[in-house]
């Protein structure tokens, strides 16, 4: 029997609660094979702001110089990269815009204003880029499957209306500016070319480019604003000079501080007729979290999210905090199942911080894995890109469910008990003969706790989910 022959007639029967006596109560989960939704691309992560140094280890970290030994910084490369741990596959690299690079700024390849839009820019790579060109080379030797998505902050102070790199400002040349200095659309779109092009010699592929993030948002820190109308402005010069590079790298569009920040902004450019110069429609999660889909047929990423305001926590369920693992096991499903987006990245991988940005927390010479990293995995390590999304219904409240089918026929089901009692779940076929199965759980006690599922026969097999838990069933 085929696995879409099996997956097309699922049936998943589940219950118990603790309000039933701890008595299987029934309830139902419909996965249907037939019904198809999005193409999966991945997960990851960023370490922009010379976070990768983090990792690398080559940047004593204050107050306290700390860094990661060579073992150490090993160990985290084969968590984010690797079966060993997420099996991430998407890494975002930030494309600098400041004149210096101390502590955590990152540096422009045009460190020297050239006076005007039309003269001759002087490039200057460092073939470092705040760790990123180590950080690259050595995700990819892990990961095959890695895509390096490139995405800046901001343009070069010179060339904005407000000259500097901070406070938001916009790309002199887009609509509603007024700059002595002319347009500088077309000096940005190039330095941004030769961003890739210095990467290429690095032997670094980058799949995919970004030339705004968050432009709803004017930051002490590195920002450029911009509307829908002004992000279409620049896109009708970026997009043929791209076109005309020797490069296929794919253009990504606009990065939004929230779902909602996206919406009018797509809805501006596609009223330029230039929605055909963006690959993917990308937004953050932070100012508002995904919900309806956008309207539109280009894939949709997820670029960056995480819990920015509280202390450093790694629990899975607790008080039902934003930082815990249970809550972004249902954001990151919740995306996926209710946005239809193709990618999921967290805001960092790997740090030292005080707070919840990284899913590694880096202290002195260790690390410590938050259970958010174990929630993602349970997407990013059982599902393989190019998986579709298909479909999955529950009847229960407390059991949410997501599917999808792998390029190589096997499939992965998450499944997340949000009651306080344990659901045994029985699945349950048309067919006599089933897949191997086996299911990995995720609560306060378990990792990816490994189990196989006995098959009954009959089309039938069954697996419990305990409380406050996420259990995968991946079927092979």
């Amino acid at each position: 029997m085929s696995l879409r022959a099996c997956l097309l007639a699922l049936v998943a029967s589940a219950g118990a609660s603790s309000s039933n006596g701890g008595h299987p109560s029934s309830a139902q989960v419909t996965i249907d094979a037939s019904k198809t939704f999005q193409e999966y691309d991945g997960m990851g992560f960023s370490q922009a702001f010379q976070r990768a140094t983090h990792i690398h280890g080559t940047r004593a970290i204050s107050p306290l110089n700390e860094t990661l030994s060579p073992k150490n910084s090993s160990l985290v490369l084969d968590l984010l990269f690797t079966e060993k741990g997420a099996n991430f596959n998407i890494l975002r690299n930030g494309i600098g815009a400041s004149l210096t690079d101390t502590y955590d700024l990152m540096l422009s390849i045009i460190p020297v204003d050239p006076g005007s839009p039309n003269a001759k820019p002087h490039y200057v790579f460092n073939h470092d880029d705040g760790s990123q060109v180590w950080l690259s080379k050595e995700a990819k030797k892990r990961q095959p499957n890695l895509l390096i998505y490139a995405d800046a902050w901001s343009a070069p102070g010179f060339m904005k209306d407000n000259g500097t790199e901070n406070f938001g400002g916009h790309l002199c040349g887009v609509t509603g500016t007024h700059c002595k200095t002319g347009d500088w659309r077309q000096a940005y779109a190039n330095m941004l070319v030769q961003y890739i092009r210095f990467y290429a010699e690095e032997g670094i592929k980058i799949d995919y480019l970004g030339f705004l993030n968050e432009p709803d948002l004017a930051t002490s820190y590195a920002s450029m604003q911009s509307d829908g109308t002004q992000a279409a402005d620049f896109l009708e010069v970026l997009y043929p000079t791209l076109k005309k590079s020797p490069f296929k790298t794919k253009i990504c569009c606009c990065d939004t501080a929230g779902w909602e920040e996206m919406r009018p902004r797509l809805a501006e450019i596609q009223d330029r007729n230039l929605e055909y110069t963006v690959d993917i429609v990308t937004s953050h999660g932070y100012d508002s979290p995904p919900s309806t889909p956008f309207d539109t047929t280009h894939k949709v990423w997820q670029t960056e999210w995480a819990e920015l305001n509280l202390p450093w926590s790694p629990v899975w369920d607790n008080v039902s905090a934003p930082f815990e693992g249970l809550v972004w096991a249902q954001n990151v499903q919740d995306a996926f199942v209710k946005s239809n987006v193709s990618a999921f990245l967290n805001w960092i991988g790997s740090e030292y911080t005080t707070g919840n940005s990284p899913l590694i927390l880096n202290y002195g010479d260790s690390v410590e894995i938050s259970k958010r990293f174990w929630a993602y995995a349970h997407f990013s390590k059982f599902v393989r890109p190019g998986a579709r999304r298909i479909d999955a219904e529950s009847s229960s409240d407390d059991l949410h469910v997501s599917a999808f089918r792998n390029p190589d026929g096997t499939a992965a089901i998450q499944v997340i008990n949000v009651g306080n009692g344990t659901e045994v779940v029985a699945f349950k076929t048309s067919h006599a003969r089933g897949p191997s199965i086996k299911s990995y759980l995720t609560n306060n006690q378990y990792d990816l706790k490994e189990s196989t599922v006995k098959y009954s026969g009959r089309g039938s097999f069954s697996g419990s989910v305990p409380a406050r838990s996420m259990v995968s069933f991946v079927m092979r």
